[in-house]
């Protein structure tokens, strides 16, 4: 057979596509051209080397054409693919990031392909412009102006930093059965009914549920997790007012964990996450009784994720919650066996982050301490 553009690669040639191919990040593209020179390069056929490499017999042939006319950098690389000019310049299209960044026209929640194509129109020599050519520039940069996402930014002060230390230290502490550390928290969840009966999967068909439900009320979940051993509790009540709470620390002390000398409480800055909770639901007596046995650290204000709890709620979530539950009765026989099942299992939360990580990771955000002048002591 005869081969018009025949490949022969030097020794370096060769130990550059090899190492190529060994390792790094390289396009996809480049590392089939390294594969077809190397297979050229040994003789193969270009029918052998396309149906083994999964290419067209025209990319063949153009690698190795390209490899005969060029060199190796020419075959490997990207030729420029005929089209249409940009019709964007440089300087346009920074204008159009710009423009998506700022504020949308008065009247307007937000930035659309329309709205910014038209802006670009009256700030450009443009006569027109399509919502596909800003579509493009827009996802180029990875902008999406009539998206936006909510979230929390922390105040990380001094306070901030005291209290999530305090937790990640409780976290990390060797584990002490007169002093469990317990993490809790509030879960709501709503009771949904069916209206009409779902139709059961059967062989090729998928369950069938109506998107037409009922809702039955809402209901309320106290989490309990304790950080160093693989137990979890999961309460439902029908509120999560400060009366559930003290009722709650109540069955912590003498139901859950009676033999503690004292339980190291881990919760967020609820309203109802106080010690008056307790006086408010029981003679002061039995507040006081107890209190005395519980010692309580706070997560600090928009940091709920270093409360362990969090974790484990998405786990109920995840695993028993994603469903359809229409009444009290059905959710706690649901959660109890869930419940169960994870601590029969051993299933406990696998905490990374600690106080030195954080100090690493977060320690640019850490407050400056103001250095204390030197004063001079008098001797007399």
């Amino acid at each position: 057979m005869n081969i018009r553009y025949r490949v022969d690669l030097s020794e370096a040639e060769r130990s550059e596509l090899e190492a190529l191919l060994r390792g790094g990040r390289h396009a996809a593209r480049t590392l089939k051209r390294a594969q077809i020179l190397l297979a050229a390069d040994a003789g193969l056929p270009d029918e052998t080397i396309a149906q083994s490499l999964r290419v067209g017999g025209s990319t063949v042939y153009r690698t190795r054409r390209r490899f005969v006319e060029g060199n190796l950098d020419k075959a490997l690389t990207e030729e420029p693919r005929p089209g249409a000019k940009r019709k964007l310049t440089g300087h346009e299209e920074a204008l159009l990031v710009a423009t998506a960044c700022s504020r949308p026209p008065e009247g307007r929640a937000r930035w659309t392909i329309d709205l910014l194509a038209g802006e670009m129109v009256r700030l450009t020599d443009h006569g027109s412009l399509s919502g596909e050519t800003v579509r493009r520039r827009l996802a180029e940069n990875k902008l999406k102006p009539w998206r936006e996402k909510m979230w929390c930014v922390p105040k990380i002060d001094g306070e901030y930093v005291a209290r999530m230390e305090d937790v990640l230290d409780l976290y990390a502490a060797p584990p002490d059965p007169t002093r469990p550390v317990v993490c809790l928290d509030e879960s709501p969840v709503q009771l949904i009914g069916e209206v009409r009966e779902p139709i059961p999967a059967s062989p090729g068909q998928i369950e069938r549920v109506d998107y037409e439900y009922c809702r039955n009320g809402t209901l309320n979940l106290f989490v309990a997790v304790d950080a160093h051993r693989p137990w979890r509790k999961v309460s439902v009540t029908e509120r999560r007012t400060g009366q559930d709470y003290a009722e709650r620390l109540r069955e912590l002390v003498d139901v859950d964990f009676p033999e503690a000398e004292c339980i190291r409480v881990v919760q967020d800055n609820l309203s109802t996450h106080t010690r008056g909770s307790l006086y408010e639901t029981f003679p002061a007596a039995e507040a006081h009784r107890i209190l005395g046995r519980l010692e309580f650290h706070y997560t600090p204000k928009h940091a709920s994720w270093l409360n362990m709890v969090e974790i484990e709620i998405g786990v109920l979530k995840g695993q028993c919650l994603d469903r359809r539950i229409d009444n009290r009765a059905e959710l706690e026989r649901e959660i109890a066996a869930w419940e169960r099942a994870r601590n029969t299992a051993g299933a406990r939360v696998n905490w990374m982050f600690t106080t030195e990580k954080a100090r690493t990771k977060m320690g640019r955000a850490y407050p400056k301490p103001t250095a204390a002048l030197d004063q001079p002591v008098n001797e007399s």
